[in-house]
């Protein structure tokens, strides 16, 4: 599914567990807070990832106090708070900052983490390849890799402007959202969801179920700021993507 949710007293609701797009398996929104604005946060059952997309606010949460700002999607890295189930997460907004805030089932218990940019691992993809067509930056901020304990994936991409991303076309069996922002109001781009093309604007949200294809691309002058989020099927964690096999050749290919 591919849509555009509006804000509704400062809070855009992307999936429900138990309401919109529950196939993606998490809770996921999108608040825009005021500055001096405060939301506390507590989920008795589900573990909780709150990133910082822009601004500047303080968390208080386990006897932590933190502050953490963004000053911009494609000037600094990504901050993120995760946190296990029972954990109560005070967000004390310093001046106008959007916050994610993704959460899901999880019977583990672990230390909660605050996620800096320096510990962010982010690489380069397709960097050489197809003329640069397809090249952009990757941040992976959790995932199997540093979080085995969590049901979830959190990373954005930034995607450079008029380039493809996603790409190869792939799939996985795992559910994943995209939020997408723009610098600039108009800025637009495509989202692929198997065969049917969708619109991609400054805020929309695509959701795509396990095993179809997600190739993405943005128009010239554009950049694109992406939210990609999985959440983990029981026995079956999101480690890899599994390649379109149309379309393998391009990896041996320049």
């Amino acid at each position: 599914m591919f849509f555009y949710p509006e804000f509704v007293g400062g809070k855009k609701v992307l999936s429900e567990i138990d309401g919109i797009n529950s196939d993606m398996m998490m809770n996921i929104s999108v608040y825009k807070m005021n500055g001096g604005e405060s939301l506390l946060f507590f989920l008795p059952e589900e573990e909780t990832a709150i990133l910082l997309v822009e601004g500047e606010i303080v968390l208080n949460y386990d006897g932590v106090t933190k502050k953490i700002e963004r000053d911009g999607m494609f000037s600094s890295g990504p901050s993120a708070l995760h946190v296990p189930k029972g954990v109560k997460v005070a967000v004390n907004a310093l001046a106008d900052s959007e916050i994610i805030v993704q959460s899901t089932q999880n019977e583990k218990t672990f230390q909660p983490r605050l996620y800096l940019p320096k510990d962010c691992a982010k690489v380069v993809s397709c960097d050489g390849k197809w003329e640069n067509t397809a090249v952009r930056d990757v941040v992976t901020i959790f995932d199997y890799n540093n979080a085995p304990y969590s049901n979830m994936v959190l990373g954005e991409v930034y995607a450079r402007q008029g380039r493809w991303w996603s790409y190869i076309p792939h799939s996985h069996p795992q559910p994943e959202v995209y939020y997408y922002k723009f610098e600039r109001p108009e800025g637009f781009g495509a989202c692929f969801i198997g065969d049917v093309a969708h619109t991609v604007k400054d805020g929309s949200c695509g959701c795509f179920p396990g095993g179809l294809n997600h190739p993405q691309v943005t128009a010239p002058g554009y950049p694109m700021y992406n939210v990609w989020m999985i959440r983990h099927l029981p026995g079956n964690p999101w480690t890899d993507r599994i390649d379109d096999p149309r379309y393998s050749w391009l990896l041996n290919s320049d």
